[in-house]
């Protein structure tokens, strides 16, 4: 985000505190144990967490997350069918067809509000279509996702197209859009780049259907005073663009990958290290949600949890579980319901 938007940002209190890599080249094992559900660095004082306020968060599993505020809810990437590809188990099949369980997608949805999508790769839009079309929801995303969704039937009107920089106001709730990138894999490449311009003449049918379109991050922040949350969606950002957001949460994705140049100390730093970091995007997203997350095992969760305890030491780092609903300080509330 450019320093003329900076001004723009919404005001709040100063805490005292794909698969981003498709085709990643590495075998894929058996799934090592989740990480304790929090986690904080030994001997480090802890920073301030956001005030509780009247927001919460449940992960829904890849970089997907449901947030609620005062009755509203607003979801960030919401893949819930989790159809298999063969991705991890040594078989990916490009060609695999497209799919949406509607009884699933409720159970886990709502009625949201907004819908904000950072990029077009089927593990973070392929329920959009039908969340949108049945909630009228309004969605957030590229020129690229815009086409899609149109593809899919979904009704032009209801999609709000933004490139990085907009911050919104949607009453008590504000989505600052952040320019971002794609995670890359050892091979400096990614699972379906490109972009689109029109509606394909076709609905997409199969996941190589639906390109990447460009990738953005959002920071959402409830009412006045926050909490603000930085949501990623792959695992490679814009140091500039991120830069003075100062984030409460940030839900950081896990990178596959070094292929990224210092990846974890730069974003840390441009996002002035956030009390609180949530390692995402490091399950496998075709198990189903009503079971525990699994790991996948290119993902280093290990590796990654040192690290930011290594750049970070006053950030606490909550891994989050499917079956948890988190406080604004991303302290268990209860179970999801």
């Amino acid at each position: 985000m450019s320093d003329d938007t900076e001004a723009q940002r919404p005001k709040r209190r100063t805490q005292a505190l794909g698969r981003r890599t498709v085709l990643r080249g590495a075998a894929i094992g058996a799934a090592a144990p989740l990480l304790s559900a929090t986690t904080t660095a030994a001997g480090a004082a802890t920073r301030e967490p956001p005030a509780a306020g009247p927001a919460s968060f449940r992960w829904l599993g890849t970089s997907g997350w449901r947030i609620d505020v005062d009755g509203r809810t607003v979801l960030f990437d919401p893949y819930i069918t989790r159809f298999r590809t063969g991705l991890f188990d040594g078989g990916f099949t490009p060609g695999t067809k497209l799919r949406s369980d509607p009884g699933l997608v409720q159970e886990h949805v709502g009625r949201p509000e907004i819908v904000l999508v950072s990029h077009s790769h089927w593990d973070h839009i392929a329920d959009v279509p039908h969340i949108a079309k049945s909630t009228g929801a309004r969605v957030v995303g590229t020129e690229t996702t815009f086409h899609l969704l149109v593809a899919f039937g979904v009704d032009p009107a209801q999609i709000s197209v933004v490139k990085g920089g907009e911050v919104l106001d949607f009453g008590g709730i504000t989505v600052e859009v952040v320019s971002s990138l794609h995670s890359r894999n050892k091979r400096h490449s990614y699972f379906a780049p490109g972009t689109l311009t029109a509606p394909p003449a076709k609905a997409p049918r199969t996941i190589s259907d639906l390109p990447e379109g460009d990738t953005l991050a959002f920071q959402v922040t409830a009412g006045s005073g926050g909490p603000s949350a930085f949501l990623m969606g792959a695992s490679d950002f814009s140091e500039g663009a991120v830069r003075g957001l100062n984030p409460d949460l940030a839900m950081v994705a896990v990178p596959s990958s070094a292929a990224t140049f210092r990846y974890v100390p730069r974003l840390l730093r441009a996002l002035g290290e956030p009390g609180v970091v949530v390692p995402v995007h490091w399950d496998n997203f075709e198990r189903p949600l009503s079971e525990p997350p699994h790991r996948d095992p290119v993902m280093d969760l290990d590796g990654f949890v040192a690290q930011v305890h290594r750049e970070s030491p006053a950030s606490r780092i909550v891994v989050p579980d499917y079956r948890t609903t988190y406080g604004a300080d991303m302290r268990a509330a209860g179970p999801a319901r």
